[in-house]
């Protein structure tokens, strides 16, 4: 299972370096997906519930990479979405969104397996701590 510090999550996986995510995109925009924790997805607001969204997309099925190369790149992208919200950029960058509710929404092509829902649980359970609702959605 998942261990969590007390500043971002951390996912009980080996250390190793990451590898550079690809730039699929126009020259000079980096690609999305949870492979880039350098790339915020998605932003919106949902007229609905009042929140504000911040989508990360997986767009490859669970279990697709060796090892726990998902997960760790997942790892990645939380925190730096943590780190984005915690830290004002986001009201910096949408003076708008100031005071609203946050979700970081994960977007994902299939169910995540037994194999992900503890680390998933644990982001879940993390995020609440910081007031941020933490959602799985499954792409149809």
């Amino acid at each position: 299972m998942a261990a969590c510090s007390t500043s971002m999550v951390e996912c009980s996986v080996a250390d190793e370096e990451l590898p550079e995510s690809d730039q699929d995109g126009p020259p000079g925009q980096e690609s999305r997906g949870v492979q880039n924790p350098r790339v915020v997805d998605l932003i919106g607001l949902d007229q609905e519930t009042d929140e504000v969204y911040l989508v990360m997309l997986e767009e490859r099925p669970w279990g697709s990479e060796s090892g726990d190369l998902q997960l760790r790149q997942l790892e990645h992208k939380f925190n730096s979405y943590l780190a984005y919200v915690l830290d004002g950029h986001l009201v910096e960058q949408y003076p708008q969104y100031a005071g609203k509710a946050v979700r970081f929404q994960l977007d994902c092509a299939t169910s995540p397996g037994d194999a992900e829902r503890p680390f998933l649980t644990a982001v879940s359970n993390f995020a609440t701590g910081e007031d941020i609702r933490f959602v799985v959605n499954v792409m149809v």
